[in-house]
């Protein structure tokens, strides 16, 4: 059984400075609270680190579509099976729409109760008011 979620933030910052933060994989732990490392291993592939409750996971994904200031899309070559893309909508010269869409196959009790209770939601939806503050603040700098 293949799970997904979608969520949606609003941002008081420009396109241009969501889509700097989110294209360097290497920023993505200091806004998505379960992974601990992103680590660059060429231009397309990188290295996560995820803390899960219970449960600590490695695995290798690769960027499968990158449009700048438009959408970013990736999926795991191994480890979980989990597939995501962010797209950026530009909602004025200081405004800013990011969606994030991921679709997993829900492996182990853990993540079945994750998908089960909304835990991923949730999850996705604090990470995403992270990354509404980080966005925020860097645009205000």
């Amino acid at each position: 059984m293949s799970a997904s979620l979608v969520e949606t933030v609003d941002i008081e910052a420009p396109v241009a400075v969501a889509w700097n933060l989110w294209s360097d994989v290497t920023r993505w732990p200091s806004f998505l609270s379960h992974v601990r490392l992103v680590e660059r291993m060429d231009d397309r592939r990188f290295a996560w680190q995820l803390q899960l409750p219970g449960a600590d996971k490695n695995f290798v994904a690769e960027l499968t579509e990158v449009v700048p200031e438009n959408r970013i899309a990736w999926r795991t070559v191994e480890g979980v099976d989990h597939a995501g893309v962010v797209t950026f909508h530009r909602l004025s010269d200081t405004a800013s729409r990011v969606t994030l869409q991921i679709e997993y196959d829900p492996k182990g009790f853990v993540e079945r109760l994750g998908a089960l209770t909304n835990l991923d939601s949730t999850l996705a939806n604090y990470d995403l008011g992270e990354f509404q503050k980080l966005a925020e603040k860097t645009a205000a700098s």
